[in-house]
């Protein structure tokens, strides 16, 4: 499969290098910028598996480079590195898309652990991924493309972009897991207390649509995420 291919953005030369290194030393391809400008056109001149985004730089910082990244490509992990430990930039952060963050100064292992549980939560992520869009939920027929819900060819529920792809994802997962931070990231491309009480609330919207088939039911496995069960 190759080593994977990661965009360190990062204005100190000296950290920078360190930090290539390292990664270059644990089966990375690393490729540095020493700014947010070259950091964007290196990333629209080539594929990357993950960027690492320090926030503070000159001629563009980190969030706005992020911003510019999430224009081209909304999947791509995001990691920021930054000195500052305001809870306003964690949260600006998170809101541009950022997938995890490290206040510097940071053990180089720390980082190494959350790149590689990020990537395979990506790898996870596609190879969960389908195409199918028409699913049998109990005496429920769902079309995803067309967000139609009916029950035993009743009447037709016409369901929110949101709660269409939420009973999606419980649908491929149906009688398993789906991760909350899974549909958070996919949906919400966002994973944090506010998002998070949003996806309640479609949560509670979806039971309400399923409690006409007592053998359909969404469970709530605490810290986790939830199950789309189809009772036999």
């Amino acid at each position: 499969m190759g080593s994977k291919k990661i965009l360190l953005v990062e204005d100190d030369p000296n950290f920078g290098t360190v930090l290539k290194d390292y990664l270059a030393l644990n089966d990375y391809n690393v490729t540095h910028a020493k700014d947010g400008i070259d950091g964007l056109i290196m990333f629209k001149n080539a594929e990357y598996d993950l960027c690492i985004l320090d926030v503070m730089m000159p001629r563009k910082d980190g969030f706005s480079l992020a911003q510019d990244i999430r224009v081209t490509n909304k999947e791509i992990p995001i990691i920021f590195l930054t000195a500052k430990t305001l809870k306003e930039d964690v949260l600006r952060g998170y809101q541009v898309g950022a997938d995890d963050y490290l206040n510097k100064p940071f053990d180089s292992e720390v980082l190494l652990h959350k790149i590689k549980a990020i990537l395979q939560r990506k790898e996870n992520e596609k190879s969960n991924e389908s195409d199918e869009f028409e699913f049998k939920i109990g005496g429920f027929e769902f079309n995803s493309k067309l967000r139609h819900l009916s029950l035993n060819g009743g009447e037709t529920q016409k369901l929110s972009p949101k709660e269409s792809k939420l009973l999606r994802m419980l649908a491929i997962h149906k009688n398993d897991l789906m991760p909350r931070e899974l549909a958070l990231t996919k949906i919400w491309r966002d994973d944090n207390y506010f998002t998070s009480r949003s996806m309640d609330v479609y949560i509670a919207k979806l039971r309400k649509y399923l409690k006409g088939d007592e053998n359909v039911e969404i469970l709530n496995i605490h810290g986790e995420g939830f199950r789309l069960i189809e009772k036999a």
